[in-house]
């Protein structure tokens, strides 16, 4: 990644790194449907590309106009959620052509955008970056717990990917959370991805899976040109 047009937070990728994005995002994804598919076999997985334009009223207030990009009443999406959630209504909607129904996962891999603080490439605090978003939506009443399982079975896969990582309660717990674990990468100490109960989507547990893939690519460098040993994402 270079930094080419000389602003802090702005980068230009390069053809191998896209090859390596596009990677991560079929490996995760089999990896979390696999996992979830165990766990019952009823879950369907609907990827959806919504607007990088989002209506100002349906981003979550804590983004103030100091945190996102704001354009009349629009403005750059500050994560992927809030276009996967409309998608996912949509889908659950019985008037809907094709009929869905819960367990159901919507998901996304695209680019957010923020006004993050200017810092040097190696913190990855990024204005523009691409996040791949799991949302898994299933019923309150449902008498399986997947929280566990989706934590390991993500922790494990990014490892597979990056090198050792471990989770950790988050440090900031956002509004729309009842919890927020994160996904550290052991090397660099980078939160690579989080995952957290969603308390927002009314009627519908919601399980949020967010994995920064500029993040991974970075961590997958700084894997490569160490002596790392990635081969046990087991490990406690």
């Amino acid at each position: 990644m270079n930094t080419l047009y000389a602003k802090n937070g702005l980068v230009f990728w390069s053809e191998e790194e896209i090859e390596t994005r596009k990677s991560f995002e079929t490996f995760f994804v089999r990896k979390l449907s696999n996992c979830l598919k165990t766990l019952n076999r009823g879950f369907e997985f609907v990827q959806v590309e919504a607007s990088l334009l989002t209506p100002r009223n349906l981003v979550n207030p804590q983004y103030t106009n100091e945190d996102i990009f704001v354009v009349d009443d629009l403005v750059l999406r500050p994560e992927t959620t809030m276009g996967s959630f409309i998608a996912a209504k949509d889908l659950l909607n019985s008037h809907n052509a094709r009929k869905f129904k819960l367990p159901l996962v919507v998901w996304q891999h695209g680019k957010s955008f923020r006004k993050e603080q200017d810092q040097p490439l190696n913190h990855m605090r990024l204005k523009e970056f691409y996040q791949l978003e799991f949302q898994i939506l299933f019923s309150p009443e449902t008498k399986n717990d997947y929280a566990p399982s989706v934590i390991e079975a993500v922790r494990q896969m990014i490892w597979e990917q990056i090198g050792p990582c471990r989770v950790e309660a988050s440090d900031r717990l956002p509004s729309y959370s009842e919890w927020t674990q994160d996904v550290i990468c052991e090397k660099t100490s980078m939160e690579v991805c989080s995952i957290s109960k969603r308390k927002d989507f009314e009627g519908v547990s919601v399980i949020e899976v967010a994995i920064g893939t500029d993040r991974c690519i970075y961590n997958r460098q700084v894997l490569y040109s160490a002596d790392v040993d990635d081969t046990n994402p087991n490990a406690a």
